[in-house]
């Protein structure tokens, strides 16, 4: 994870490949929170690389449901010293595992918005 100083304090630039129904849900929560996970869905995982996310978002989202999104967003780095970085996979395939019932607090260090920066179809 590179931390990033903006004018408050120490921020981490994650990636989430998203499907077309979550990214629905993000923008209806005004692009500031991730939605509440599915019971079958016990962990949030954000990644910390680009190349990665927009892998998850073109090869599986699209297969799966007609499309895939990459979002951007920041987070108060001191409070993701929480979350271990999981490699689950190649050098670069790099998750934060956040357990759904802490997604709530997770969802209160995002600075900022939430930013679509890829779609495929």
């Amino acid at each position: 994870m590179v931390p990033v100083q903006n004018d408050r304090r120490a921020t981490t630039t994650l990636w989430r490949p998203t499907g077309p129904e979550e990214l629905d849900l993000v923008r209806d929560l005004g692009w500031r929170a991730w939605p509440p996970r599915l019971p079958e869905q016990p962990i949030f995982y954000p990644v910390l690389d680009e190349d990665y996310a927009i892998k998850i978002a073109r090869d599986w989202n699209v297969k799966h449901d007609g499309a895939g999104f990459v979002t951007r967003f920041e987070v108060d780095t001191a409070f993701l010293t929480r979350y271990p970085v999981q490699q689950a996979g190649g050098r670069t395939i790099l998750e934060l595992w956040v357990p759904a019932e802490e997604l709530d607090e997770f969802n209160a260090h995002i600075v900022g918005k939430i930013e679509l920066v890829h779609e495929f179809h």
